[in-house]
Order: structure tokens, then sequence, then C-alpha cells
């Protein structure tokens, strides 16, 4: 695939056409991370499955909606953040509240400490623990989705300076 996006952008025209098998690949090319992102926020496996599926439903529902203001897979990911934080609200979950989660970091490495494997992983896993979970969440979407920093800025609608 010398132009993935552009076989993104025809994967979801076809889904909009209903091609069920056009939705199978967008699945299996985007689903692990849209996994991951989801799992980020709700750090449940089982909620995390039952919100992916319901994200490929939308996606299937709303292909048609797509802009093309971004790639396909940051859309994606923007739909399954969503998804996930609505069923928080459901479930109440205290996952969202900074004090509880600054308070009980999560001591399995992250995909931003992954992606950084090359550098001294003791001092950098010590400074990612220190910051906020909303940085948390950046590093997340940047290294481990391998969004851009306009992508990310969207995706959790953060407004753009002057």
């Amino acid at each position: 695939m010398d132009h993935p996006e552009l076989d993104d952008r025809e994967l979801l025209r076809r889904v909009a056409s209903r091609d069920p098998h056009a939705l199978t690949d967008l699945y299996r090319r985007h689903g692990r991370v849209l996994f991951g992102q989801i799992f980020f926020v709700v750090s449940d496996r089982g909620m995390s499955e039952e919100i992916l599926q319901d994200t490929m439903v939308a996606v299937w529902r709303d292909a048609a909606s797509f802009r093309g203001d971004s790639r396909v897979r940051s859309w994606m990911i923007a739909i399954a953040r969503r998804k996930a934080r609505d069923q928080m609200r459901r479930h109440r979950s205290a996952a969202v509240d900074d004090d509880v989660l600054s308070e009980h970091p999560d001591a399995a490495p992250g995909p931003e400490l992954l992606a950084l494997d090359r550098v001294e992983m003791a001092d950098v896993a010590t400074a990612v623990t220190r910051l906020s979970p909303g940085h948390r969440e950046v590093l997340g979407l940047v290294f481990g989705a391998g969004l851009t920093l306009p992508e990310v800025a969207d995706i959790l609608e953060i407004q753009k300076g002057r």
C-alpha cells in the first residue's frame, strides 16, 4: 500500500455504499488502535470490546457524513473516544476524576512508553507517571495511535491558538 490514506478513504466511501467487506477491511486495519484508545479511557477489556463494536456500527451508519477534514483513522478514533466517554458517564465511573487518577497511576506501560523503547525507560516512566491524565492522554494519541498534534487537538476538542 503506497497510499494507505487514499485506500482508507476509498474503503470509507465503499462503507457509505453499504459494502460490508470494506467495513471488515477498515476494522482489520484500525481495530487494534481503536481498541487501545478505548481501553485507555475505560480500563476494562469487556467494556472496550463492546465500545469497539458500537464504534464500528457508528462508522457503518455515519460513513457518508465523513467530510474529509481529517484522516479516516483520526475520524474513527474520535468516534471511539466519544463512545467510550459516553459509556463512562453512563456507568458513573471515577475514571475521569483527575484526583483519583493521579493518586492511582496505571502501573502497566502505555503506548507512549512502548514508542520510546530506546530511551532510558526508568526515567521516562517516572516522568510520565508525574504527568496529568490529560497530558498522558495526548501522549497516547500521538505515540500510540500515530496522530498529528492538530488531529489530537480536534479529537480532544482543544481550541487552536491564534
